[in-house]
C-alpha cells in the first residue's frame, strides 16, 4: 500500500476513499498507521504461540487475551475506513483489485503451499473454503459490500449483535464461505462505521491509558480463571455453541459478553497506540503484506521443525524468542521493499477489467 496517499487499510486490503470531514486534511494518520502494524504483531505472534502452548495455562490465558482484541481492533479499523463506501463503480472496482483478487491469488496458493507441506496430493480447489486466514479478506469483501444497507438502518449496531447472536446458536448455517466468522464478527465492523473521530480521540486521553494496563492485567488474571473452564475457540468466533458442546442459548450469551469484553480491550489497545510518527508508522503502510505473508512463514516453521522439542519446546526463552522472532519477521514483510516486490499481486492493476466512468481519465 502506497504511503503517499490516504488509503482506507486494513491487513486484508485496500480502498482509496476521498478526503472525509473529520479525517487529517494532510497526509495519512500516523495513530492509524502504529495501531495497524501493532495489531498485525500481535496477529502474527499470537500465531507463532499456538504450537508453543500444550498444556500450559498461562500461555493459553496471553493467546486468549491477545485473541480478544486483535482481530476486532483490525475490523473496527476496516469498518471506520469503510464508511464513504457507497457501491458507485469505482469503488466496487477497488474493492475488487484491493480485496477479491488477492483472495483468489493468496486462496490458491495458500491450498497448495498447505498441500504440499502435508504431501497431500489432492487437485480440488476450494476457492469457497477460506483456507486459515483467508478468511479476513473474503469477510471483509462481504461486509463492504453491505455499507450501504448499514447506513440505511437507524440502529446498524444492536441489528448486527443479534445476527451474530443468532448465528452463533445456528449450526445449519454450514461452513462455506467461512459464514460464522462473517457474521459474528459482523458487529466490530459495524461499530468502525458508526465511530466518528473524537470517539478514537476519547479513547486516547490521559485517562484511559492510565487505565489501559490494569485492564489488560486484569483481563490476564480472569483469562487465567477462564482458561481450564471454557474453550478458547470461542474467541475465534468459528463454530456455534453447538458445535462447541453447550446449549444453543449459550451462543447468544456469549456473543454479548465476548463482545463487551473484546470493545474494553480494544479500547485500551487504542489508548496505548502512540499517535505521533514513530519508527513503525510507514509499516503499517504495509499490513496487507504482513498479513498475507506472514502465514507461510508460521505454517514453514512447524513442518521445518522449529517447534520441535529438541529446537524450541524445551528453551526456557522459548515464548520471547517466538515473539521476537514473529515480530521481525512481519515488520521485515511490511517495508516498502516487499510492498513493490509484492505489489502486482496485491494491489493489481486491473483498469482493462472494468468500464470507464464519463469524464473520468
Amino acid at each position: 500500500m502506497s504511503s503517499s496517499r490516504q488509503t482506507a487499510e486494513t491487513p486484508a486490503g485496500k480502498v482509496t476513499l476521498p478526503r472525509q470531514a473529520d479525517a487529517p486534511a494532510r497526509g495519512r494518520d500516523a495513530f492509524f498507521d502504529n495501531a495497524k502494524f501493532l495489531a498485525i504483531v500481535l496477529v502474527a505472534a499470537a500465531h507463532a504461540w499456538e504450537p508453543l502452548r500444550g498444556d500450559s495455562r498461562s500461555l493459553t490465558a496471553l493467546y486468549m487475551t491477545v485473541y480478544a482484541f486483535h482481530m476486532p481492533a483490525f475490523i473496527i479499523i476496516a469498518g471506520y475506513f469503510s464508511r464513504s463506501f457507497d457501491g458507485s463503480p469505482r469503488r466496487v472496482a477497488r474493492l475488487v483489485t484491493g480485496v477479491a483478487v488477492p483472495y483468489v491469488i493468496f486462496q490458491i496458493a495458500y491450498t497448495y503451499f498447505l498441500r504440499r507441506l502435508d504431501d497431500d496430493t489432492d487437485t480440488y480447489l476450494p476457492l469457497f473454503e477460506p483456507k486459515w486466514l483467508m478468511w479476513f479478506l473474503l469477510a471483509l469483501f462481504i461486509w463492504r459490500l453491505t455499507v450501504p444497507l448499514w447506513h440505511a438502518l437507524r440502529y446498524p449496531l444492536p441489528v448486527a449483535l443479534a445476527l451474530a447472536a443468532v448465528a452463533s446458536a445456528s449450526p445449519s448455517l454450514g461452513g462455506d464461505l467461512q459464514i460464522q466468522r462473517v457474521l459474528q464478527f459482523l458487529p466490530f465492523f459495524v461499530l468502525g462505521l458508526v465511530l466518528r473521530a473524537e470517539h478514537f480521540t476519547w479513547v486516547r486521553r490521559r485517562a484511559v491509558r492510565l487505565l489501559a494496563l490494569p485492564v489488560f492485567a486484569g483481563a490476564l488474571a480472569v483469562a487465567y480463571w477462564a482458561a481450564p473452564r471454557m474453550e478458547y475457540q470461542w474467541l475465534y468466533h468459528r463454530e456455534t455453541a453447538q458445535e462447541l458442546g453447550e446449549p444453543w442459548w449459550a451462543g447468544i450469551a456469549m456473543t454479548l459478553v465476548l463482545f463487551g469484553c473484546s470493545l474494553l480491550l480494544t479500547a485500551c489497545f487504542f489508548a496505548l497506540v502512540p499517535g505521533r510518527t514513530t519508527w513503525f508508522t510507514a509499516l503499517g503502510a504495509g499490513t496487507l503484506y504482513g498479513y498475507l505473508l506472514h502465514g507461510f512463514l508460521i505454517q514453514g516453521s512447524r513442518a521445518w521443525g522449529w517447534y520441535d522439542p529438541e529446537v524450541m519446546r524445551e528453551l526456557p526463552t522459548a515464548l520471547p524468542l517466538t515473539t521476537a522472532a514473529a515480530a521481525v519477521a512481519v515488520a521485515l514483510l511490511c517495508t516498502p521493499l516487499v510492498q513493490r516486490i509484492f505489489r502486482p499481486l496485491m494491489e493489481p492493476r486491473l483498469a482493462w477489467l472494468f468500464k470507464r466512468e464519463p469524464g473520468r481519465a
